[in-house]
């Protein structure tokens, strides 16, 4: 199609735009696959580390923690800045430090350096936001819906597709070769960022809020410290409980310099927005849930036969059991956009998180076989893959485009705390169902555990369903 004559030149216009959208759509969600993935490579390297570095299992799991946690604080920031001119920039520059977080993971350093490495490669995940952000404003309103959605899902079950590899690669070739693999990727994510991203729209400006990162970072490392020093809340609860006071008073100092800056890292008075505040509390207790039960399944399915449960799975065997739930996953990421076209976006949350509460009621009532197992993780994936994908459409709907970066960053954010307390919870439900001299919990404890989820999806469904009531009464006054 031929466009209006430019100084009697007709341009083509639209041809140009339609191949642009061809490789844009592809490299956004690789992208985005590649960051949660190679952020979720020390799930299953934990032993693996420990191990090779000679170091306690806890310190082995700050691979995970750390990258987790640079991975929060980075996201409110590539937020503000991906909402600002040099958005292009801003990815090559964030992909470049995942890139050479990934060589510092391969390079035969000592264990801090692998530390440092983790912590850049967990940076990366700040670029799901700047992605949803790029696909919002070069792509038709329509399409543009559709892939945000599917983006959403991606930078979940991206987790689904790591695991296994990490855990083939580290049993064939050692911890290195593992992490061999997110170089590889990280570099071709790179390389397709410089190839596909375009510029940001002109008229935009960015400045970052240094004291409300600072404080930010604080208050989450904290929050992630507590999440994953489990024997901390068993031998010295106090102290647990004054370091968690102390983290809430951190982030209510964050939210105060947030309303008084003149550019806030997070636009505070948007999330006080109805819609978004309930999103965001719908995304936190059910990203609790959602984690709860992976973390379950996974373990329950490593735990060995002498436990008098469990099936006793290598780590790569048991990270096939992801399979199920990174394949159903994705295919209620591509069902969502077409049925959000008859179904509000707050109902497909608690419709999503109905199915969710299922897969915990599934695991619950039947685990004794490993068909139970894989059915339990496909139901879960469906769900987080439906959930994932209509949360966009909830906090979109009330924010600018030039805001759109930020705003999911926040929701980022928040998931991220989510998820780190539900591995935290069920680490700590297990532990309290351990009998002493006992290396592994009662079965029972699993029950236990499952129950929990069932109520926080509860709460989860009827945080969604409180949305969709008001979003009715405002349609239909």
């Amino acid at each position: 199609m031929t466009g209006q004559p430019v100084d009697g030149v007709a341009v083509k216009a639209f041809p140009v735009v339609r191949s642009e959208a061809r490789l844009l759509v592809p490299a956004l969600m690789f992208i985005a696959l590649v960051v949660a993935a190679v952020a979720s490579l020390g799930t299953p390297l934990i032993t693996s580390v420990a191990t090779s570095f000679h170091v306690s299992l806890g310190s082995a799991q700050w691979t995970l923690t750390v990258a987790l946690l640079s991975g929060a604080v980075a996201t409110p920031v590539l937020g503000r800045l991906g909402a600002g001119p040099h958005r292009r920039a801003t990815i090559l520059a964030t992909l470049a430090v995942v890139v050479a977080g990934s060589v510092l993971t391969v390079l035969p350093l000592p264990f801090a350096w692998l530390l440092a490495g983790r912590a850049a490669q967990g940076v990366g995940l700040g670029l799901t936001a700047l992605m949803m952000g790029v696909a919002r404003d070069h792509l038709p309103e329509e399409r543009s819906a559709a892939v945000i959605a599917l983006i959403s899902v991606v930078s979940i079950i991206g987790a689904g597709v790591g695991y296994p590899l990490a855990a083939l690669l580290a049993e064939l070739g050692g911890v290195r070769a593992a992490y061999g693999l997110g170089l590889v990727v990280t570099a071709a994510a790179l390389l397709t960022a410089w190839r596909s991203m375009p510029e940001a729209p002109e008229g935009r400006s960015a400045h970052v809020d240094v004291a409300g990162a600072v404080v930010l970072a604080a208050a989450l490392l904290l929050v992630l410290f507590l999440a994953g020093e489990r024997n901390l809340w068993s031998r010295h609860l106090a102290v647990a409980a004054g370091l968690a006071v102390v983290a809430v008073v951190l982030l209510c100092v964050w939210a105060v310099i947030e309303l008084r800056s003149t550019t806030p890292l997070v636009d505070v008075r948007a999330v006080r927005h109805p819609a978004v505040a309930g999103a965001n509390l719908a995304m936190f207790v059910g990203g609790i849930g959602m984690y709860l039960l992976l973390t379950l399944i996974t373990r329950y399915a490593q735990t060995p036969h002498g436990a008098g449960y469990g099936f006793g799975l290598t780590t790569f065997v048991a990270g096939l059991v992801l399979i199920p739930f990174s394949v159903l996953g994705f295919v209620a990421g591509k069902l969502t956009p077409r049925v959000r076209t008859r179904i509000a976006d707050t109902l497909l949350l608690a419709g999503s998180a109905v199915v969710v509460g299922g897969g915990f009621a599934l695991f619950a009532a039947a685990r004794s076989d490993l068909a139970e197992l894989f059915a339990a993780m496909g139901v879960l994936g469906f769900g987080v893959g439906g959930f994932s994908a209509a949360m966009p459409g909830v906090i979109l709907a009330v924010t600018p485009k030039s805001e759109t970066s930020s705003a999911m960053s926040f929701n980022y954010v928040v998931r991220s705390v989510g998820y780190s307390l539900g591995s935290a919870i069920g680490g700590l439900i297990l532990a309290a169902g351990t009998g002493p001299g006992h290396l592994f919990p009662d079965d029972s404890a699993y029950t236990t555990a499952a129950l929990v989820g069932i109520g926080a999806m509860a709460i989860t469904t009827l945080t969604s369903l409180a949305l969709a009531r008001r979003r009715s009464s405002e349609t239909n006054p």
